[in-house]
Formats: C-alpha cells, structure tokens, sequence
C-alpha cells in the first residue's frame, strides 16, 4: 500500500506533502491517524455572529515559515486587522497539511498556507480559481539529498533512493539528478513515508534518501552521512505561500489588506532583536514544539521575505516564471494534473504584469502583487 505522507512532529517539521488529485487524497486521507502530532487539532470557532461583517476562515499549519499566522491569531494581531477592514477573520490551525489545502479545495476555508507545487497541483488543476496572495518564503536548505557513505551527487547513480514518492522531497531529487546530467532512470526510488525515513536510513542496505527538516537533521547526524544536494541550490522552487479564493478576494479585497497587514506586521515583530521580538520568537517556538534554539535554526534555512519589498521584487522577477515552469513540468509528466491533462499547459498560470503560462482560458493560479505592493508603500 502507498504511504500517505503526513509531517506532524514536535520539531516543527516543514509541511510538504505528496500533491495527489484531490479525489485519491481524500480516500487516503479517511484512513490517517494523527496521534504523531506535537498538538490536538485547534477547536474550529464558529465565525463572530454578526449581520453586517463578512466572516472569513483561513487555514494554517505548522512549519517554521507559518508560525506567524498562529502567533497573530493568539496575540490580537488578527483581530486589529479584521477590526480595521469591517470582517470577522479565524486563522484555523489543521495539524494535517494536506487535509487543510483539501478543505480549502473543498470550500470550507477562504484561504490556506501552501506549498507552490500543491497549489498547482491541488485546488488549481481541481478547477478552483486560487491567488497566491503572499509568497512568504521559500526553502533554503530544509530539504536536501544524502548519501550513505559516499560525498559526490555523481555517485547516487544506479543507487536506491527512499523518499516520500511525488512529494517536493521527489521534486528535490530530480532537480538534484538533472544538475548531475542524470535522470531518475539513473536510480530506483523506494517510495518511503516522512514519518519512516529516518529508520529506513539507519537500515544497511539503504545508500541514499530524499527528504525534509527535522528528519534530514536527523539523517546527517550520522557519521556516514553526506549532503550532496539540498533546496539552496534550487533558491526560490520550493515556495511557500498564503493563498486564497480568487472570486471571494474579488469580491472582499479587504480580506487582502487584512490579510497582507496581519502578516507584515508579524514579520516584523519576528525579526525584531528586542526582548518583544524574542518573546514572539518564543510564543511561536512553543506553538510549533519546539524550542527557542530549536525554531532559529529552522529559520536559518528559510529564506522569508521580511518586508514587503522583498516579497515584491521576487513575484515580479521574470526568475519566478521560469522555476514555475519546472514545477509544472514535473508536476505533469508525473501526472499530478489528473486524467483529463493533455500537456502541461492544462491550467493556466498568471504573474504580475499580466504574463502567463499554460492555457490563458484556464488560469487558475494566479500570483498577484497588488496587496503586498500596497504594503510596501505604506497604504494599508
């Protein structure tokens, strides 16, 4: 039977999943425990009774880069944006990643934390129209390859790779293999759960694996352990994002000022070296399970836009193009865009400045910088 990857773990492990179709997932989905996770899933509040406020409902889940959504709900930061724009807004935290962009996909949430590849692959080939509303960082080091004994990627070739089979991990790998001029033909993957990999690499006919923080962490610690490739090699393709309904944006653009203001705000506060910015650092440790130390590490290795500007100047960069064509590219040719995908071009993508890929008469994601560039000029 195929794993189905779940990261919950007390170390704030990076929440990247498997990018299934929606229906296959949700079966899967139905037969998962979540007893590994550091935290009981957060209560769902009814939204404010209210007769003349829009109430939204956005979804987050732990990894060293959303740890701010969950501190700005618990420290009132939610709610002085809300306040400001006339909604009642919930941040609702689901410890099981996947299930929370499924849920979104659903229609139960307005918005939800994801990966870029799963909201390609997820709601947008699903047929929901989803704006990437915040690129609010990307993975510089939290994923990577590693080889048992032997210290050049060159010699992964004819070796078994464990790894969690079509999640980023995968994605990672062959990346990794094509900077090499090899090809997965090169090696056999062994389809490996997250929550098994660490064991798997401590048996000794296992030579190499694919995989993400705080596994890979665990992985090198052992003596014969070498990285010989990991995501900052690959700056800005493993992109983390807070995404939303694209109609009920158009429809509530105060959703995206609130949302935009909530986390800049926060981001500040978490970069702050003042005895603030280090209670907020320690407020959101404790909330992933983790320690101070434990959390600044994770944060070392990824790369987060602290302010606006810089969040700018990467969605408008014409490099955001061409990294996303890769994501597509893999995310067809393994068939994570369904039956009904003839080519990669089957959803369309759409970037500030009005380019696009894929076909135009089915854009369904959409990187958008009109929130973020009011930010940046103070008009928020």
């Amino acid at each position: 039977m195929t794993h189905c990857p779940v990261r919950c773990s007390t170390f704030a492990p990076r929440s990247l999943f498997r990018a299934w179709p929606l229906a296959v997932l949700c079966l899967c989905l139905a037969t998962l425990t979540l007893a590994g996770c550091s935290r009981e899933p957060a209560a769902t509040a009814a939204p404010q009774a209210s007769t003349d406020k829009p109430a939204f409902r956005v979804a987050w889940s732990i990894y060293a880069g959303w740890m701010p959504w969950g501190y700005a709900q618990d420290a009132g930061i939610v709610d002085k944006w809300a306040k400001k724009y006339g909604i009642d807004l919930e941040l609702v935290q689901i410890n099981d990643y996947i299930e929370s962009v499924n849920q979104y996909a659903a229609g139960k949430f307005d918005g939800v934390s994801t990966t870029n590849m799963d909201a390609l692959t997820i709601p947008a080939a699903g047929g929901v129209d989803t704006t990437a509303l915040i690129a609010g960082d990307y993975s510089d080091g939290n994923d990577g390859v590693v080889l048992k004994g032997k210290a050049a990627l060159a010699q992964i070739k004819g070796q078994r790779v464990n790894l969690p089979e079509l999640s980023v991990s995968h994605y990672l790998l062959a990346r990794a293999l094509e900077s090499a001029g090899l090809s997965e033909r090169d090696v056999t993957i062994v389809n490996t759960s997250d929550a098994d990999i660490v064991g798997a690499w401590q048996a000794p006919d296992t030579t190499a694996v694919s995989t993400w923080n705080p596994q890979l962490a665990a992985i090198l610690a052992s003596p014969d352990a070498h990285s010989v490739f990991d995501s900052s090699k690959i700056p800005g393709e493993i992109l983390d994002l807070l995404v939303v309904n694209s109609e009920t944006l158009k429809a509530h653009p105060e959703l995206g000022k609130a949302l935009t203001g909530i986390w800049y705000e926060t981001l500040a506060l978490l970069q702050a070296q003042t005895p603030e910015g280090k209670a907020a650092r320690q407020a959101m440790a404790t909330l992933a399970g983790t320690t101070l130390e434990g959390y600044e590490a994770q944060l070392k290795t990824t790369h987060l836009f602290y302010t606006p500007a810089e969040s700018l100047a990467f969605v408008r960069d014409p490099a955001l193009k061409q990294s996303t064509d890769r994501v597509r590219t893999f995310s067809f040719d393994h068939g994570l865009f369904g039956a009904n995908a003839a080519d990669k071009d089957f959803v369309g993508i759409g970037f500030p400045g009005g380019g696009s890929l894929g076909d135009p008469g089915n854009l369904k994601l959409r990187f958008d910088d009109q929130y973020v560039a009011l930010a940046a000029d103070g008009k928020l």
